[in-house]
Parts: C-alpha cells; sequence; structure tokens
C-alpha cells in the first residue's frame, strides 16, 4: 500500500520542486538577476544548444538548494536529481559550483582552477558536459536583457520528469 501511494503521490515532487524554483524570485544576493531568471536563463542557453530534456531541466533546477543554503547548493539540488536524471546529468550538478569557479572564485580567494579537483573522478563525458554547462549556459546567465523563456515553458518537461523517478 505504502509504495502503491508513494506512485500516486509522485506529482508532488514536480509541485515541490516548482515551489523551490518559484522562491528564488526572491533571492539576488547582488547578482544582475534574481536567481528564478538565473535558473530560466541557463534552462533557455541549454535548450536553445540543442541539449535533451534532462539536461534543460537540470540545468532549470541547478540552483534550487539556494532556497535552502548557497554554500550546500550544488550538493542539495544533486540529490533532488539523482533519481530522474542519468549519472553524468547528476555530476553536472554535483559539480558545477567548481566548474563555475574558473570565472569568479579568484574574487573570493578560492582557487580559480578547482575544477581540475574532479579532471581524475570524472570521465570525458561527464567533464565535458560539466564544462560546457558552467561556461556556456550557467556563467553567462545573469543577463537582465536577456530573451528568457517562462518557467510555464519548462513546466510539462519538468512534471514528466520528475514523474520517472524510482522509488528506491
Amino acid at each position: 500500500m505504502i509504495g502503491q501511494e508513494t506512485r500516486e503521490n509522485q506529482p508532488r515532487v514536480a509541485d515541490r520542486v516548482l515551489d523551490l524554483l518559484r522562491s528564488l524570485a526572491e533571492i539576488t544576493d547582488g547578482f544582475a538577476t534574481d536567481q528564478l531568471t538565473h535558473c530560466l536563463q541557463t534552462a533557455t542557453r541549454a535548450e536553445r544548444d540543442g541539449a535533451d530534456d534532462e539536461v534543460v531541466i537540470a540545468s532549470l533546477c541547478h540552483d534550487i538548494g539556494k532556497a535552502i543554503s548557497v554554500p550546500g547548493h550544488p550538493q542539495i539540488a544533486a540529490a533532488i536529481l539523482q533519481p530522474y536524471v542519468r549519472p553524468e546529468v547528476h555530476t553536472m550538478i554535483l559539480v558545477h559550483q567548481d566548474f563555475q569557479g574558473a570565472h569568479y572564485y579568484h574574487h573570493f580567494g578560492g582557487d580559480p582552477a578547482a575544477r581540475e579537483n574532479h579532471r581524475d573522478t570524472l570521465t570525458e563525458q561527464e567533464w565535458r558536459l560539466a564544462e560546457q554547462f558552467a561556461d556556456d549556459w550557467d556563467q553567462t546567465s545573469f543577463d537582465p536583457d536577456y530573451d528568457t523563456l517562462p518557467l510555464e515553458h519548462f513546466e510539462a518537461r519538468l512534471r514528466d520528469l520528475f514523474a520517472s523517478g524510482k522509488l528506491f
């Protein structure tokens, strides 16, 4: 009975993820856009570059952890996405902060080469995807004038993705 009801209530996962995304509209933390707009821009860029649905929706959700903890946000987002995406997409989200750090860690006393810490642990495919995500989509998505697709554009695919997870 528990398994059956859990499967029947699986749509609530998408509802909660959408709630987390919407809550990011309240967070700017000094950026030129709020974090929801940033996530929408990242997903828009991924889609326009021909990324598949898992990558596009993961791009949309990559910073949902910021609704809870900015320092822990990659791990939070990656944990939420893990049951629903293939391993290299999960890894893309898990390591995205260190990959994006090449663009700004030096401002905070961090190591701009932090992505190299993952060189021996990622496959070539994981590395390329994380690099493309960070350099082409995530880093460039703080533009208040960018033609950004709305959340409604992605909602059906987000719901489909989060309906597909394995229970255990």
